[in-house]
């Protein structure tokens, strides 16, 4: 005990502990950067006098040049050390700010954007991978909470960027800037990050190979969560607008309710899991958020619709952070297991907004968000695959309290 009554820490505590609200802080900035992109795209889509369609194109582009590059991660950092790589990492994925808003057409925008989602992607892996080991070390689940300051990041870049937006300040101005700062800020968190290193003998992951099959299974359980949250995200505005006669007011009320509900779910939901486990909290989730989608396709009226998406929210925000922490302890090669399960949630999100209009044109949104709810379901069916490598306690504690360090590499 220290004088003041307090437990003394070790200083390996003291380091796991900074490297926490370090790994923590790159989540954020990572969130940044997706906030203030998101909110020039209009920008980029106007000064390059771009229709909807060739947009659309466009923005394929970060998805393909995250699955193609995300492999690569684990063996950057077999290479170079992990603070070292999601040093470089983190920076290049903010400097890819600056590409977008300079592209002179349509092919160089979609070379800035493939770029973009390259060092997303890269820069992603890393530090998810990061957050497992630090997760593992202090034997508690952390995750939840790491992608809730991602998402906390990517509402005040969002906010930075509408304000930006409402001055009118040129997007080149507006995302160089952002680009600098949020670099500057995840070099400098980066240095308390845990600085794991390959054995001399350890031979390097393959540049490329297809994710473990224990990934596929993690990741089909994550791809029912991301999809739900895109298509949500994506089609909750115009739900509520189109078929529900909402004004535009409310209806825009309703996306950023949804996304400040997933926020704060993640943020408690290292609690929840600890408390109940990583299965139960999923498979709660999955009947929150099947009772949400019940909720939108019955309902008469925006009330009902509202407090649907944001079951549907609070549902599916804590499965993409455990689904990550499953890929790290589903084998010996943790950062393929994890780009595989990013590569599978990569591609809900791109699929989900275009699937979502194809069937709404094919019978209606509210069929659509019948597949959703379908989807949601499919957690409650697939929750066992998250479980730990420890049994999860009959009093719901936490099973990951037992797991190795998967990530040390």
């Amino acid at each position: 005990m220290d004088d003041d009554g307090t437990e003394a820490q070790t200083p390996q505590q003291r380091e796991v502990r900074r490297a926490r609200v370090a790994v923590a802080a790159v989540f954020a900035v990572h969130g940044a950067v997706t906030g203030n992109f998101a909110t020039r795209v209009p920008w980029i889509q106007e000064h390059l006098d771009l229709g909807a369609g060739l947009l659309g194109l466009a923005l394929v582009f970060p998805a393909l040049g995250a699955s193609v590059a995300m492999p690569l991660a684990g063996r950057i950092s077999h290479r170079f050390g992990a603070r070292a790589a999601l040093r470089a990492l983190i920076a290049l994925w903010c400097l890819s700010l600056v590409l977008p808003p300079m592209a002179p057409g349509l092919v160089w925008l979609c070379g800035a954007l493939f770029v973009y989602g390259a060092t997303a992607g890269m820069a992603d892996v890393a530090m998810n991978a990061l957050g497992v080991e630090v997760e593992n070390r202090l034997g508690r689940s952390i995750m939840s909470g790491l992608h809730g300051m991602w998402s906390v990041g990517a509402l005040l870049g969002s906010a930075a960027g509408t304000l930006a937006a409402h001055a009118g300040t040129d997007a080149r101005l507006h995302l160089g800037l952002a680009a600098a700062v949020l670099t500057l800020i995840g070099a400098v968190v980066c240095h308390w990050v845990l600085d794991l290193r390959s054995a001399p003998e350890e031979h390097p992951p393959p540049r490329f190979a297809l994710p473990p099959r224990s990934a596929l299974i993690i990741g089909a359980v994550g791809f029912c969560a991301v999809f739900a949250e895109g298509a949500s995200l994506d089609w909750s505005a115009v739900y509520l607008r189109d078929v529900l006669d909402s004004s535009p007011g409310l209806a825009a009320v309703c996306t950023t309710a949804f996304s400040c509900t997933m926020a704060a779910a993640r943020l408690v939901g290292d609690a929840v899991v600890g408390r109940f486990g990583a299965v139960r909290t999923v498979r709660a989730g999955g009947v929150l958020s099947t009772a949400g989608g019940v909720l939108v396709v019955t309902a008469t009226g925006p009330a009902l619709a509202i407090t649907g998406f944001g079951l549907l929210g609070l549902g599916v925000a804590v499965v993409v952070p455990l689904a990550f922490a499953a890929a790290a302890r589903s084998g010996p090669a943790p950062s393929q297991a994890i780009a595989g399960v990013a590569t599978i949630t990569y591609t809900s999100g791109l699929i989900a907004p275009a699937a979502m209009g194809s069937i709404a044109d094919a019978t209606s949104l509210t069929a659509s968000f019948g597949v959703v709810t379908v989807l949601a379901l499919g957690l409650v069916v697939g929750a066992g695959v998250l479980r730990g490598p420890a049994r999860e306690g009959a009093a719901g504690g936490h099973a990951d309290a037992a797991a190795s360090s998967a990530t040390r590499r």
